[in-house]
């Protein structure tokens, strides 16, 4: 009895091009696609396209016509969808022009809005020019950004710095509502901090992709950068990325990224601030530890906007870590080297009162 013939779309590994071919078994097709595509029949086998699976006789009796199948060479191997997505990455990275030159043929006559979405956002992210820093070099980007930045990276260190700026003068703003027995010591510390941060530059190098120290920065040599996740995770579980040095969009779309205090700023670290200046006694506060969660990515995190969690942290300071180790009182002046001046060393430096 002759087999029923059923029709099927047949590819090959390394084309995306398609062939209706027709076929009552496993043996009858292995047989027409080998010598369709021409490659030999030993060592050949067929399997499914969205996940790879190896077709057996008993398998392929259980397929709907029309089933898409890719035809494999001796050596040749299949991933589903994922070797067609890894042959367009290897294109998106060799062949960028030409492949938004193709997006943007294509655009032009798309009508479903997802396909358009898809493809505006493929000519989205070829559409750059990221190695270029000076403002001639990349106009376009510069565009809304004052003609004082000559460069990408100097206004990027700048975005950065007005960040941190913003949260000292939060710490600043703090001061009314701190216990009057406490205010001198806590304008002291805010002095202390602003004096860290100019030598610190505002922590700058954070989105500068030309800072040489790695640990330095939140982002690759290019300017990439990676979403850290929300406060409670260990990473970003959407991966989100972005190069904000990559065209105008992205550079807009990155102001909308937050650097995340973990223990919250207004809710925990700036109270416990200043309850600890007013309630210390005879101890030192610690402010170099409040600096840190503050300032630093000891306690900042790089977050896309979906990953900003706006809920209650409930996390706290560190208890043991509020004010300094108590050390013995040193015999002479030299011997309190490194620690905050006194009044009687220093009577110029910024002093921590003794509250009434």
């Amino acid at each position: 009895m002759a087999e029923l013939l059923r029709p099927f779309r047949l590819r090959g590994c390394g084309s995306p091009q398609k062939f209706g071919v027709a076929a009552g078994s496993l043996r009858g097709l292995l047989r027409k696609g080998c010598r369709l595509l021409q490659l030999p029949l030993s060592g050949s086998r067929l399997c499914l396209y969205e996940d790879g699976t190896e077709l057996t006789e008993s398998y392929f009796r259980t397929l709907p016509p029309q089933t898409e199948l890719v035809l494999l060479g001796p050596g040749e191997s299949w991933r589903g969808c994922a070797s067609d997505i890894e042959r367009f990455l290897v294109a998106f990275c060799s062949q960028g022009d030409a492949v938004v030159a193709a997006a943007r043929r294509l655009l032009a006559d798309e009508r479903a809005p997802r396909r358009q979405k898809l493809l505006a956002d493929l000519i989205h992210n070829l559409s750059h020019n990221i190695l270029a820093e000076g403002r001639e070099e990349d106009k376009s980007w510069f565009e809304g950004v004052e003609s004082r930045f000559k460069s990408k990276s100097s206004y990027m260190r700048y975005s950065c710095q007005s960040r941190i700026r913003s949260y000292l003068r939060e710490v600043s703003n703090f001061l009314p509502k701190v216990h009057p027995t406490g205010r001198e010591a806590y304008r002291s510390i805010i002095d202390l901090m602003a004096e860290r941060l100019k030598a610190a530059k505002y922590n700058g190098s954070y989105f500068d992709r030309r800072e040489e120290e790695e640990a330095a920065r939140l982002c690759t040599t290019e300017g990439w950068f990676s979403c850290q996740g929300p406060f409670d995770c260990a990473a970003c579980p959407s991966k989100h990325s972005i190069n904000p040095y990559s065209n105008r969009e992205s550079r807009i779309f990155f102001s909308t990224w937050n650097l995340d205090h973990i223990i919250e700023k207004k809710r925990a670290v700036v109270p416990t601030l200043a309850e600890a200046v007013t309630t210390r006694g005879r101890r030192e506060v610690n402010w170099e530890y409040f600096y840190q969660l503050l300032f630093t990515v000891e306690n900042l995190k790089l977050v896309h906007i979906a990953c900003h969690k706006k809920t209650n942290h409930n996390l706290s300071c560190d208890k043991s870590r509020i004010y300094r180790t108590q050390q013995a009182e040193p015999r002479c002046p030299r011997a309190a080297a490194g620690r905050l001046p006194s009044r009687r060393i220093l009577s110029k430096q910024p002093q921590l009162a003794t509250p009434d």
